[in-house]
């Protein structure tokens, strides 16, 4: 019984002096100034804000906190200060722009650690080793070199074609293995043709429990780090054995794609392919840096595939839920298609002919937001920001989901409307860009957003050019009601619903079916 009660003694007793202390010289020290915290929930001793914390649709309650509190709420946990930028974009441009040399930290969740996500970037400190990969992972995705990439695209975009034609029902799942099939070519030259490839379930699994260990309020460790230190043994520590099967899971995403390549650059079979590029460059690298070289090029691929073969697919079935939802924004996309294409599939070229079709995408990331909180930053060093004190380190948020329903920008911002980006007939200027928001923010703002653009824009063309999206039926035949919904965490994806794809013609079935054959 002993050694059970030690561990929580422990725990208490860090508790206690981390608190005494931070409140005996947290001023004196940090603070000389005397300034007030932002104004946010009242919490108690010790844990702060931990019952405030909110895990279901957080960007919600924050959004409450901002009219209720002010511009920037705030709350505190167990010592660790948490602060919210959710009034406006100007706001975070104010942080993460104009002071993003303090404001362009992440927070050290961790959870995500003992889970393994120590490959990915998007989570790494800023510093050194971050601006590194980040420099190998822009070399390969950005606005010059991403046109290179549309081949790969547009022939997804049709497999997506044929697969919706033989199976139609099964649309949330080919959405899934049609970004995992370009993903996967483009970053490891390889060809996934069905979505139980090893290297898709691995992904899908590492997505979830990013996902949940994201989550600052899913795990008491994440705002009690000392936490991390008990045994996985200990009564009570299941979530500590569920991270360490997480870090196998997270292991082989990093490990084995990028091992296929290598073997296959050594027996000359590899195709073109980020990751065979930088394993040909491998070679060039002297053998005492080959080691942290290969680290990095490793995982700058596992970033790429990781991401990009999942954070998209929540912007396309947002889409095809919209389509269910507004049948009459779908004949309007429809019938300028049919203007410019005249009987055939899109292809890139067609794009600056297609202005409501680049609403439709502009609306479709600000509608559902794949992640309405974006990814936190932290304050590397205490600033003071609008006659209120930020603690250094404290979480600091953009509320995308604030942002981009803010009914300043966005008249009725609930409603599923493309036109609101267009002015007769030509996309409109002056009207706030989703992408200002939607992708992140400054220096950490999503390196991966121009490919991300580029697929959301081939797959919506396509299928609307040949196809007609309703909603499902009941067993009476008549249409399932639905509501447009999404699923919590830092990752938010459309609630499943029934819906109807159909080609719009003999003439659209006989396309699609001819696709396979078009160069």
């Amino acid at each position: 019984m002993d050694d059970l009660k030690r561990p929580a003694a422990l725990l208490t007793g860090a508790l206690l002096t981390t608190w005494y202390l931070k409140r005996r010289f947290w001023r004196d020290q940090d603070n000389p100034h005397g300034l007030p915290l932002p104004p946010g929930p009242k919490g108690y001793p010790i844990i702060g804000n931990l019952f405030d914390l909110p895990t279901w649709k957080p960007w919600l309650t924050y959004d409450q906190w901002h009219k209720k509190y002010g511009a920037i709420p705030f709350n505190q946990l167990a010592g660790q200060k948490m602060t919210c930028m959710i009034v406006s974009l100007n706001r975070t441009y104010d942080l993460f722009e104009k002071r993003s040399s303090n404001f362009s930290d992440r927070p050290q969740l961790p959870m995500l650690h003992l889970m393994g996500y120590n490959y990915n970037m998007g989570l790494f400190p800023y510093g050194a080793w971050w601006r590194y990969h980040r420099r190998i992972f822009h070399d390969f995705f950005h606005p010059n070199i991403v046109g290179s990439y549309q081949p790969v695209q547009t022939e997804a975009a049709r497999v997506f074609l044929r697969n919706l034609l033989r199976s139609p029902e099964e649309f949330l799942e080919l959405v899934r293995l049609s970004f995992a099939s370009t993903i996967m070519k483009i970053v490891y030259g390889v060809n996934v043709k069905n979505i139980d490839d090893l290297y898709v379930s691995n992904s899908e699994k590492a997505m979830q429990g990013l996902v949940d260990g994201g989550t600052f309020g899913n795990y008491t460790v994440n705002v009690l780090p000392i936490m991390r230190h008990i045994p996985s043994w200990f009564p009570g520590a299941g979530w500590k054995r569920m991270a360490e099967s997480f870090r196998e899971i997270n292991r082989a995403v990093a490990l084995l794609p990028f091992e296929r390549v290598k073997q296959e650059m050594r027996s000359g079979e590899a195709g073109p392919s980020m990751a065979a590029t930088l394993v040909e460059k491998l070679s060039e690298v002297e053998p005492a840096k080959r080691e942290k070289e290969e680290t990095v090029y490793r995982n700058a691929c596992a970033l790429a595939y990781f991401a990009g073969a999942d954070t998209t697919v929540s912007s396309v079935q947002s889409f095809f839920m919209a389509m269910c939802l507004y049948p009459e924004v779908q004949k309007k996309a429809q019938a300028e298609l049919d203007r410019v294409l005249k009987g055939r599939l899109p292809e890139f070229a067609d794009r600056p002919f297609l202005p409501y079709v680049n609403a439709l995408v502009k609306e479709t990331l600000r509608w559902q937001n794949v992640t309405p909180l974006a990814v936190p930053h932290s304050a590397t060093n205490a600033d003071s920001y609008n006659g209120f004190y930020i603690p250094k380190g404290t979480i600091v948020w953009g509320n995308t989901w604030t942002i981009l329903h803010d009914p300043d920008n966005y008249e009725k911002p609930e409603k599923y409307d493309p036109e609101r980006f267009l002015k007769d007939g030509k996309l409109a200027s002056g009207v706030l860009e989703p992408t200002s928001a939607a992708f992140g923010f400054g220096r950490r703002i999503c390196a991966g957003r121009f490919l991300s653009d580029g697929s959301l824009f081939s797959t919506i063309a396509h299928v609307l050019s040949v196809f007609d999206i309703t909603p499902g039926l009941d067993s009476d035949g008549k249409e399932i009601r639905f509501e447009a919904d999404v699923t919590p965490g830092i990752v938010s994806y459309p609630v499943p619903f029934s819906c109807r794809i159909v080609p719009r013609s003999l003439a659209a079935e006989n396309l699609i079916r001819d696709s396979q054959f078009l160069g």
